[in-house]
């Protein structure tokens, strides 16, 4: 028995790197299994289908069932489409796995448009475009008096929640997938939904392009445990996902063998007037409150 038994998943970004470890994690845990990739270059150019075609046919050697996906996340009827495959291959969507991505990485003085728009398109929208079909599947079978036990993933980043200098389109996408993770919790708990998000470290395709990589990411010896294979990330997303699971609205970071919870904006510190503040004494208090220079570094 597996946790994932007869569940039907749809996976974006599954191709390659930590999509394909879920892919294949969820396979093993008895779902089925749509299996999105656009196929494109890191930077989102291009399209391929060999890399989701690659997988699925892993899945079918393990006994799994799963069926390829081509389609843009990013665009409306694209998503669509993604979402009525699912239903049309397996008769129902019980996970949404939202995990694709693109970088194009630059310093907010050296950004073009096209940088900016790409990167918060494929990354906010296409976790927006799935999601918003998905809620549409399970509020028309909550109406019609199912008991729905759904589930969303989807991928936030460190650099949403810590901000990375020189990623200011990917860490901007990033913290709203966080954002839109707690009003989707919110909206549609209803329907028997819970959505929650990961902000995974891992070494894929994608940071393998930054220069620091390994030094931040050192390959482990052989025979030792790699902390930053990520196939690591995938049993975080398994125990989200299982139907037994009650845990909804959170963020979660994971690398190895850690998962660290995160909490969302809080007040830290406040200061507070009786009347309508001089803008040179607020000035002083603002400075106090957020310990000046060191404390806007973030």
């Amino acid at each position: 028995m597996g946790n994932l038994d007869d569940q039907v998943a749809v996976i974006t970004g599954a191709g390659r790197g930590i999509g394909r470890e879920h892919a294949l994690l969820f396979a093993k845990e008895g779902a089925k299994i749509v299996v999105n990739d656009l196929g494109g270059a890191s930077d989102g150019s291009g399209g391929d289908p060999t890399a989701a075609e690659q997988v699925v046919e892993e899945i079918r050697a393990l006994g799994g069932e799963a069926v390829v996906n081509g389609d843009d996340v990013a665009d409306w009827a694209g998503a669509e489409r993604l979402i009525a495959q699912a239903v049309e291959a397996f008769g129902r969507v019980d996970v949404l796995v939202n995990n694709a991505g693109i970088l194009r990485d630059k310093v907010i003085a050296q950004m073009s448009e096209a940088d900016w728009d790409s990167v918060i398109r494929v990354h906010l929208k296409g976790h927006f475009a799935p999601l918003h079909f998905a809620a549409g599947h399970w509020r028309e079978r909550s109406k019609a008096g199912e008991q729905v036990r759904a589930s969303v993933i989807n991928t936030s980043s460190t650099s949403g929640l810590h901000s990375n200098a020189g990623q200011a389109n990917y860490g901007t996408a990033k913290s709203g997938i966080a954002t839109l993770t707690e009003i989707a919790a919110k909206e549609l708990s209803r329907y028997g939904v819970r959505v929650n998000a990961i902000a995974p470290a891992a070494r894929t395709r994608l940071i393998a392009q930054t220069p620091t990589v390994d030094a931040l990411m050192p390959a482990a010896a052989e025979g030792e445990f790699d902390p930053w294979d990520p196939a690591n990330v995938s049993p975080l997303v398994v125990a989200l996902a299982s139907p037994e699971s009650t845990v909804t609205g959170r963020t979660f970071w994971v690398a190895g063998g850690t998962v660290k919870l995160y909490k969302s904006w809080s007040v830290e510190s406040r200061v507070e007037s009786d009347s309508r503040w001089e803008p040179s004494a607020l000035a002083k208090e603002i400075e106090r409150l957020a310990g000046g220079s060191a404390g806007r570094q973030g």
